[in-house]
This record gives C-alpha cells, sequence and structure tokens, in this order.
C-alpha cells in the first residue's frame, strides 16, 4: 500500500528543495514587502509562476491543483503567481480564471498569492483586479494590453491609471515584450510611480543591464526577475525576488541561489546549475514538457490547453530520458 498523497508530495518535495533561510533586511525593503503583499516574509521571495493544473479533458481540476500547491509550498517557495505566461492565462474564460485563482487562495497554505489579472483590454482587466481583491489575493500582477502593438506612453499611462486607481491591493507591472509586444519603459514607471498602489514590477526581458538599471532607478518598488539567469546578478543589487516558470520543477536549483545570496556562499556556482537545468528545460518544448515532468516528480499528469499541445510519446520517452540524466548528474 503506497503512503497517502500529502505524504509522498512532502516526500518529493524534500527531495527537490532546501530549506527556507530566514535573513534580516533593512526598513526600505521591509517596508517593499508591505507594500507588495509579502509582509512577513523577509528578504527576496522566490514565487513559480504556476502551472494550470487541467485534466485529460483540458479542464481545470481543483484536486490536482490542491496537490501541486502543496508541492511547492513544501518545496520552499516562497508564494505563487496564478494565471501568469506559464499558467496559460490568455486560454481561458474570464469565468475560468476567477475559478482558478478561488482554487489557489483556498488551497495556498504558506504561499502568498499574486494573480496576473491582464487582458487585452481594460474592463475585463478591472474586473478581474477586483476578484483578486474580493477574494484574497495578496497582490496582482497587469501586463499590458498586448493586441495594439507600440502605443505611446500616454497610452500606456492611460490604461494603467484606472488600475491603481481603482485596485485595492499592490499591483505590479509584467514586462514581458517578447510576447506581449508592449515594453515596459523607465518612463513608464516614472509616470506611474505616484500611485501609491504601485508596488514593482516583474521583469522578464531577460536584460541583465536594463534589469539593474530599474532597481537602482526605483530602490522604493520591488523588481522581481522572470528569468533564471538574471537572478545571481538581480539579488545583490537589491532585487525582489524571482517570478519564473521553471520554479516549479526546479525548486531545488533555484532555492539553492537564494541560499547561496543570503549565507554568503559560492552565488556563482549555484547560478551556474540553475542555468544548466533551465538549458534542460528549454530543449523540452515549454509549458507541455513542465507539466510531464512533474509527473515524473509524481504529481498527476496535468494537459496543456490549446494552441499548446501534449507531448507525442516520443516527446515524453525524451524529455524522461533528458530530465533523469540531469537528475542523475546534479543529484
Amino acid at each position: 500500500m503506497i503512503k497517502s498523497r500529502r505524504s509522498f508530495l512532502r516526500s518529493a518535495a524534500a527531495m527537490v528543495a532546501a530549506p527556507v533561510v530566514s535573513s534580516v533586511v533593512g526598513s526600505r525593503a521591509r517596508a517593499r514587502e508591505a507594500e507588495s503583499g509579502t509582509a512577513g516574509k523577509s528578504g527576496p521571495q522566490f514565487f513559480p509562476a504556476a502551472l494550470t493544473m487541467l485534466d485529460k479533458h483540458r479542464r481545470f481540476d481543483a484536486g490536482m491543483n490542491r496537490d501541486y500547491l502543496a508541492f511547492l509550498d513544501e518545496g520552499g517557495a516562497d508564494g505563487v503567481l496564478v494565471l501568469g505566461t506559464t499558467g496559460e492565462f490568455p486560454s481561458f474564460s474570464l469565468a475560468e480564471r476567477k475559478l482558478i485563482l478561488e482554487s489557489f487562495v483556498r488551497h495556498a497554505g504558506n504561499l502568498t498569492v499574486m494573480s496576473h489579472v491582464g487582458t487585452s483590454n481594460l474592463p475585463e482587466t478591472l474586473e478581474l483586479l477586483k476578484h483578486a481583491a474580493d477574494t484574497g489575493a495578496g497582490s496582482a500582477l497587469v501586463v499590458p494590453p498586448f493586441y495594439f502593438k507600440r502605443p505611446s506612453l500616454d497610452g500606456l499611462i492611460a490604461y494603467y491609471t484606472p488600475i491603481l486607481e481603482a485596485s485595492r491591493i499592490p499591483v505590479l507591472v509584467y514586462n514581458i515584450p517578447y510576447l506581449s509586444g508592449v515594453p515596459i519603459t523607465l518612463e513608464l514607471i516614472q509616470s506611474l510611480s505616484k500611485f501609491e498602489k504601485l508596488a514593482g514590477m516583474k521583469d522578464s526581458h531577460n536584460k541583465t543591464e536594463e534589469h539593474l538599471v530599474f532597481i537602482r532607478e526605483f530602490p522604493q518598488l520591488k523588481i522581481m526577475t522572470g528569468r533564471t539567469s538574471v537572478l545571481s546578478a538581480s539579488l545583490p543589487a537589491g532585487g525582489a525576488g524571482s517570478i519564473t516558470g521553471s520554479g516549479s520543477v526546479l525548486l531545488k536549483e533555484t532555492r539553492a541561489v537564494y541560499e547561496a545570496f543570503r549565507n554568503g556562499g559560492d552565488l556563482h556556482a549555484a547560478q551556474e546549475t540553475l542555468n544548466q537545468a533551465g538549458a534542460t528545460l528549454r530543449g523540452l518544448h515549454g509549458v507541455p514538457a513542465m507539466k510531464y515532468i512533474l509527473s515524473l516528480m509524481g504529481l498527476p499528469e496535468s494537459f496543456p490547453r490549446p494552441p499548446q499541445v501534449e507531448l507525442s510519446p516520443d516527446q515524453k520517452k525524451n524529455a524522461a530520458a533528458v530530465w533523469s540524466q540531469f537528475r542523475a548528474e546534479k543529484g
């Protein structure tokens, strides 16, 4: 007779995660955490950008989600981003997005919940923002409107202003121009910084020097990287942590970078191991591969929603072989 699912997840998480190490932060960092909905947790925070657990009919499965969150919680994550890019947010209706967030908040355990509420239009974004606050999310992430490309600075200010005026929870803007087609600029953040509810930015642009400029220019804001490769540069510069799509399956490697930073360990070596793990994932078909790899780690298999498709049998065989080899080499 196998052990209970919860017990199994606890054991699996213990194998892939390292303990959270507390650190003392300055008053500015504590204030920034309070504003960003992560008060009570010290230092930079690790948020996996969550996958959305779907059954074989591509419907959200609340039971699978509960077990997935237990895995992340017991594996050492500080929080979780709901329905970001890795969570396939454009593939769900408003009603589904609300249902999914409610499940995350209900089963979050010790995890702080950040909800991505962005859409391509202002009314639906405001509706999801209100729902996030009503449901109990700690903060919201908002991608810029992503259909019309190259909007003016005035246009983006006009979009974000009612969001920041209406929000009851801290808001981070989402910089992911390779998908949104709309870069977040220093000028935009400067224009929006007068709003009390602007808490920071998730920066997935993958330009290290530009990321560090945002940290230097806006020390009062929570600048979090969405790229694993930037983490070791971001943390010493005052970055507020990471929100990474690979975080669900690279719990151990990601936490090791934080521990090296907090404990004065070999930050470069920890980053290099994380980079190698990330490179392994990049060759394995994105979100569908991460969902499949979680099944290799003991969770039920979750399926992607179109336009993304399930791995073929040959792709699964290859992913399993590559992942097993990486784990055998890195432990």
